[in-house]
């Protein structure tokens, strides 16, 4: 198929201090076996060579063109206006994040998975993450799976078929229809986009390494988990939709399985968390969602920790290690980007109506 006749695909890339790993990102895009692709590269007020480095490329090839910002924006805001720069007349976008990047057949296969399954809103592939391949599970001869039972393995199994943005591609005309696209209080609002895409199309598999996922320690979805917030993230997939792929039954042992989990972690940190406003955080979490706080079973919960330090010594002393060594990368400034200061995260209308039926209890 020439150029001209394959669809249209919207690339965006949100970028901020990405100076060393930027270059890289761009000439992935351009080493695309799919040609018909517009890129276009969002600068969030960066401080180091990000800009210089985009137009460098943009003067050499007439399908990049940069959008500079002229204020400086949080992250998950850049994203919405990153992917609100998709044309009109494209057919697919996607994201490539700035420190990551994408192999030659990317485009080429999911763009051909998509065209196959029209139902698809959203293609996913295996991805490299570091050294790990993820995105795994997936019975080989499947390329399509219902969008609320790919959903539904999630939330049940934790099967993950679909990852970070640049580990996917959407059909254009639900991110236009979609809008703020990402909702801007979920640091996993990627995993939310998903989400609530899949609950009225279907999702497309590509069985094959397509993406590179950089780690990132100092990202924020690595400081999300470190400090709990993928709980609160979990729990609000859950309670928006949860009773769309759930049964009964179902949705009640997820809830006890996640609030299980929840507390093992708040148990854990009782006996190393000092800063209130990780506290506060996760009170925050916890009436926001409808949830009373039990602090029997967090004590409960921390008594058991302490057990098991006791009979693993070993493993409690690397464990604290660890978090030692990411205080020293992760400071407070970062963590007030996660935790906030002035408001809980927020969750989406139908997860309220969901929670305030449910009545739910600790």
């Amino acid at each position: 198929m020439n150029a001209k006749a394959q669809p249209l695909v919207s690339v965006v890339t949100p970028v901020y201090n990405e100076e060393e790993f930027l270059a890289e990102c761009i000439e992935s895009v351009l080493a695309q076996t799919y040609q018909n692709w517009e890129y276009t590269i969002v600068n969030n007020c960066s401080t180091d060579r990000s800009l210089e480095i985009a137009r460098q490329f943009a003067a050499k090839d007439s399908r990049i063109r940069i959008h500079d910002n002229e204020q400086f924006l949080d992250m998950l805001a850049n994203h919405n206006v990153a992917v609100r720069q998709i044309s009109r007349e494209s057919k697919y976008s996607k994201v490539v994040l700035g420190d990551d990047f994408i192999f030659p057949e990317c485009l080429e296969r999911m763009v051909a998975v998509a065209e196959a399954c029209p139902s698809a809103g959203v293609v996913s592939a295996y991805e490299r993450c570091g050294e790990q391949i993820r995105i795994t599970g997936l019975p080989v001869k499947e390329t399509l799976v219902k969008g609320r039972e790919a959903c539904r393995q999630f939330l049940l199994d934790k099967l993950l078929l679909f990852g970070s943005q640049t580990s996917v591609m959407y059909r254009a005309d639900l991110v236009r229809s979609h809008d703020p696209f990402y909702v801007e209080t979920d640091s996993f609002a990627d995993f939310e986009s998903c989400f609530a895409l899949l609950q009225g199309t279907d999702l497309g598999f590509v069985h094959q390494v397509l993406t590179y996922s950089r780690p990132r320690a100092r990202s924020i979805g690595a400081i999300s988990s470190d400090m709990g917030s993928h709980y609160r993230s979990l729990l609000g997939l859950l309670f928006t939709y949860g009773r769309g792929c759930l049964t009964n039954n179902e949705f009640e042992e997820t809830l006890d399985r996640n609030m299980s989990e929840y507390y093992r972690f708040l148990g854990r940190r009782f006996w190393v968390e000092r800063d209130e406003n990780f506290w506060s955080f996760h009170r925050a979490v916890f009436a926001e969602l409808g949830i009373q706080f039990s602090r029997a079973r967090w004590m409960k919960a921390a008594v058991t920790q302490l057990c098991g330090s006791a009979l693993q010594p070993k493993a409690s002393i690397e464990s604290m290690k660890r978090i030692l060594q990411l205080r020293k990368i992760r400071n407070w400034q970062s963590r007030r980007v996660v935790l906030g200061t002035s408001k809980a995260p927020g969750l989406r209308a139908d997860a309220v109506e969901n929670r305030d039926r449910l009545n739910v209890r600790s």
